[in-house]
């Protein structure tokens, strides 16, 4: 008897996008660089992800400001993925080839690296962004595609906050049969986790037939997901826990208040960590009158004021008499004596000499020069 042979998974990290929807935090950064938790990067959730699932063939797509994301990524050592054979492969725009110049959207991402997944030839395409916040063992998902011998699997969620900002997905006994991608009247609560997972062979298929058909090949919803639910079985794999999307201003301040409840994933799950390249081991700094509720303070933070229900970034110093409160202050943020900073994001980096008063429901954000902007 022979033992069956388990698929080649390759995983393509899109880690690409402008992130506009963030506003002046992904100015001077790519979205998948941006921190979490005063002691993580937004990348770090799906790498670690990939990692703990045992998923060593690992593409990272770049295209917005790379640089601010390889530094980070350390050839993949944090994650296992520095391997001889195998391991993280940096992908960045390229030209003089099929496929070059900058991609339009995700599913275009896609189609130019066609080859090059030609050339790798697995037996499974596994395409997640960088942009959420959550716990999943991949091989879930593997076992739930071969088991319906699915083309393609979608991890589907009900967390979203606003489904109409995301693909929304019809469903009937674990088939997907509709799919619009953010539609302005959502047919359901379901909404796609932005986690793919593809047998290789159709999606090359696929995106040849569409590309030679002159189809427009932009985002998962224009042509890619359509002629798959017309012509192969999609099914869904639903995300049994937390998730959110950081690609707003608001979903990341949410994001940080759902770390500080307790409502989100364990970033020190002992079985399931969230591994990091980031460095925090600085010892925090608390003195007198310093007061400190219910937040977290990345490594090196020098607090002398007052913080409550917030998250405090490496390096960050908080002067006396400040108030730092339902914020996020990303590194080296320096808040002035007396200053109070409630319902914000402030940048890295930002000096903050005057208050910063946004509301619950309408996070104020000051840039890197200290300037204040509305979500």
């Amino acid at each position: 008897m022979t033992t069956p042979r388990h698929p080649r998974v390759l995983a393509l990290v899109l880690a690409g996008g402008r992130g506009s929807r963030l506003g002046p935090l992904t100015e001077h950064r790519a979205k998948p660089a941006l921190p979490v938790a005063g002691s993580h990067r937004l990348v770090d959730v799906v790498l670690s992800n990939l990692s703990h699932s045992g998923i060593s063939d690992v593409w990272i797509v770049e295209q917005y400001l790379p640089h601010s994301l390889n530094d980070h990524l350390a050839n993949g050592r944090p994650w296992d993925l520095d391997r001889t054979r195998g391991g993280l492969l940096v992908l960045p725009p390229f030209e003089g080839t099929d496929g070059e110049g900058f991609a339009e959207g995700n599913a275009d991402a896609l189609a130019r690296q066609a080859e090059l997944i030609a050339d790798h030839s697995p037996d499974l395409v596994l395409v997640a962004s960088a942009d959420h916040l959550y716990t999943l063992d991949f091989r879930d998902v593997v076992d739930t595609h071969l088991g319906r011998g699915a083309a393609l699997t979608m991890v589907t969620t009900t967390q979203a906050d606003d489904p109409s900002r995301h693909g929304v997905v019809e469903v009937e006994d674990g088939r997907v049969t509709g799919f619009a991608y953010k539609p302005e009247e959502p047919a359901s609560d379901v909404v796609s986790a932005e986690v793919f997972l593809y047998d290789t062979a159709v999606l090359l298929e696929t995106i040849e037939t569409l590309v030679s058909s002159g189809a427009e090949l932009a985002d998962y919803g224009d042509s890619l997901v359509p002629h798959l639910l017309a012509h192969h079985l999609v099914v869904e794999h639903r995300l049994p826990g937390y998730w959110r999307d950081l690609g707003t201003v608001a979903g990341y301040h949410q994001a940080h208040r759902d770390l500080l409840d307790g409502r989100s994933i364990d970033l020190a799950d002992e079985r399931w960590p969230v591994l990091t390249s980031a460095t925090g081991s600085q010892p925090v700094r608390l003195e007198e009158p310093a007061e400190v509720r219910h937040s977290l303070l990345g490594g090196g933070a020098e607090v002398r004021g007052r913080v409550r229900d917030s998250v405090v970034g490496r390096g960050c110093r908080l002067e006396p008499g400040c108030l730092v409160e339902d914020s996020v202050l990303l590194d080296g943020v320096v808040v002035r004596p007396g200053v109070t900073v409630r319902h914000a994001v402030v940048d890295a980096g930002a000096v903050v000499e005057q208050d910063c008063l946004g509301e619950p429901d309408d996070i104020l954000v000051v840039d890197r020069e200290g300037r204040h902007r509305r979500d």
